[in-house]
């Protein structure tokens, strides 16, 4: 085994446009430093269009694994399989509908193996509209150990699409656990409060496809009600106080009713 040996976990669905996963995967294959397997998971039936794609795909490169699960359970069930069929304790983690750059792994990987005490990394990301070159924010992130640790309190820590970790971390702290909008911030506050060390490598390395109906389903009533669950689970975990979990549920409640379009501007203008 060598030390740049790696999995990419990867799980799609039936509502996942199939030029959009061929995007994906191209950017996966066409890396400067490739990986050496990649775990895509069917997460339930999938149309004739996916499943061509994926077909496509399998006979052209042979790292592709393609774990098929009979129904559709939702990201976090979808990729805790996947887990189990990675090989690699580096794991690094891609969206069927994002673009990595093409140095994402190289950099990535690189980092992870420079810094041995470092259980868990993301990056930068470009969020772009339609195509890669309307980019509409980018989403920076600390970088420190420390700040993010900060960080972890108030907001996301990592960005989930650009994250590469160490399989023996994430299963030590439980793997994802199902919790609606929040599984991998869920997963982050486990192993913040586990031990595990992370990082945020300075750079944007992955393009991340957003819409205006992403940020739909980022706001309502049902967002809210959810955000403040998630917040009594991080004071629950030890991560905030129960004045923080409040003070965050209300300025959070607030964000997730405005309209759609200041909502958006918040995101872009001040979040990021």
């Amino acid at each position: 085994m060598h030390n740049t040996d790696f999995s990419v976990l990867m799980s799609v669905y039936y509502k996942e446009r199939p030029e959009q996963l061929r995007e994906s995967l191209d950017s996966v294959f066409s890396q400067t430093l490739l990986p050496t397997e990649v775990v895509l998971v069917e997460d339930g039936p999938l149309t004739p269009g996916l499943y061509n794609e994926i077909e496509r795909f399998k006979s052209a490169c042979p790292q592709l694994k393609v774990v098929r699960l009979h129904e559709n359970g939702g990201l976090g069930k979808a990729l805790n399989e996947g887990l189990k069929h990675c090989s690699y304790d580096l794991v690094a983690r891609m969206d069927s509908d994002d673009i990595c750059f093409p140095d994402r792994f190289r950099i990535q990987v690189a980092f992870m193996t420079s810094h041995p005490g470092i259980d868990i990394c993301s990056s930068w990301m470009e969020e772009f509209e339609g195509d890669t070159a309307n980019v509409i924010s980018i989403k920076k992130l600390p970088e420190t150990h420390a700040e993010i640790a900060e960080y972890i309190k108030t907001r996301n820590p990592l960005n989930h699409p650009a994250v590469i970790f160490r399989k023996s971390a994430v299963l030590k702290a439980g793997g994802y656990k199902h919790f609606p909008l929040f599984e991998d911030y869920y997963l982050w506050a486990r192993m913040m409060v586990n031990g595990s060390s992370f990082a945020n490598i300075p750079e944007s390395l992955l393009h991340f496809r957003t819409s205006p109906e992403m940020m739909k389903r980022r706001g309502g009533i049902r967002y809210a009600i959810t955000s403040y669950k998630f917040q009594n689970e991080l004071h629950h975990l030890g991560l905030i106080t129960r004045l923080q979990a409040i003070k965050s549920s209300v300025i959070r409640g607030i964000v997730y009713i405005l309209p759609n379009n200041l909502r958006k501007l918040i995101y872009s203008k001040l979040l990021r």
